[in-house]
This record gives C-alpha cells, structure tokens and sequence, in this order.
C-alpha cells in the first residue's frame, strides 16, 4: 500500500488520534500557564522565589522524556495522567521565564501613574501589568505548545493518546506490513499539528493584543 492510498484508508483514525493529541497538549498547557502566571505573580516580590523557581523548572526541562516518563510510572501509572504531568513539568519554564519577564517589563513610571489614581495592588496587576505583560506571556505559552507537541508523542510510551501511538506502533513492527506508513503518519502528524497550533496561537495574540502594544 502506498502512503498516499494508507492516508485515504486511515485518515479517521489519525485525525481522531491529532484530536487526542491536541487536547493532551492543551490540557496540559492550561494547567502550566496557571501555575507559571501564579509563580511569576509570587516571585514579583521575593527574589528567592524567582530564582529558585527558574532553577527548579529549567532543571527539569533538561530530564530526558523517556526517564520522567518512566519515573512516573510507579506514582500515576500509565495513561492520560503521567502524559500530561511530563508535559506540564517540560511547559513550565517557558511560560514562567515569559510570565517573569512580561511583568518586569512594565515601565516603572506606567505603575507609578496608576498607583497615584488609586489603584490598589491586585487592581495594578489585573488591570495595568497583566495586560501590558500579555504578549510576552503568550509567547511564553506558544513555545511551550509547540514543545510539548513533540514530547507529547514520547508519551506512547507510557499509554498516553495522540499520535506517538502511530508512531511506536510503526517502529515496533518495522517491516510489516504499513509499518513505514504509521511511523510516517504519526511524525508527519505531528509537526502539522505543531503549526496548527503555533497558528492558533499567533492567532490568539492578534485577537488579544492591543494594537499600541504589539511588537
């Protein structure tokens, strides 16, 4: 069967496992964006925090996916669950240093403005700094996206969904039959998805971006 004939038999079954693979990476960007905006909040006034946390986080962007995956199984077992830790613990550093860095980026005199018209803190940081750091931060959440597209597919091997499945179940059978066209499919799949969303998010940042502050 040639690829071409193996997409026209199979494409439901690799658009339903694209499906699964967005949603894991999305699910998982959802909650590292929650926890790297509350850091980054956090560490605005405590120096250690920050450092420690961007220490911490860029530490474990170097572990190996295999060797947290596998270090994940004894504590979730296999499935949905440890995929989406090892993404959430890959997309924390880019969003974190992003979100850090959006919010020290704001001029020191737009804050002074602001707190002389009675702003209180959270007011200041809902209202003036969180929307002026935006683009940064989004930024921050689309590079993560597109790395945790790719790390996402390592997690087949834990039983985690997406399209890494296409692509084990390729390599294990390599030589069987259709097992080029999996392997092929799940790696092609892959970094389409990952300007799908690179898109969606550029995307996003147009909608959400005002103009007098884009780049």
């Amino acid at each position: 069967m040639t690829f071409s004939e193996y997409l026209a038999d199979r494409w439901p079954d690799i658009v339903f496992l694209a499906a699964q693979h967005a949603q894991v990476v999305l699910i998982a960007i959802g909650i590292a964006t929650v926890i790297g905006v509350a850091v980054a909040v956090l560490a605005q006034n405590h120096p250690m925090v920050r450092r420690v946390s961007l220490t911490v986080t860029g530490i474990a962007l170097t572990i190996p996916s295999y060797a947290l995956l596998g270090l994940l199984i004894p504590i979730l077992s296999l499935g949905v669950v440890p995929a989406i830790t090892a993404l959430v613990v890959y997309a924390l550093f880019p969003i974190l240093r992003n979100a850090i860095t959006g919010l020290e980026s704001v001029p020191a005199e737009i804050e002074d403005a602001a707190r002389g018209m009675g702003l209180s803190k959270w007011s200041l940081l809902f209202t003036v700094r969180m929307p002026l750091a935006w683009p940064v931060l989004l930024n921050g959440v689309r590079v993560a996206s597109i790395l945790c597209v790719g790390i996402g597919a390592i997690a087949a091997a834990v039983a985690g969904p997406g399209l890494g499945r296409l692509i084990f179940d390729g390599l294990t059978r390599l030589g069987g039959a259709n097992a080029l066209n999996d392997a092929l499919a799940g790696v092609l799949g892959v970094g389409v998805l990952a300007i799908v969303l690179d898109l969606f998010f550029v995307l996003i940042a147009r909608l959400t971006t005002p103009r007098g502050i884009r780049g």
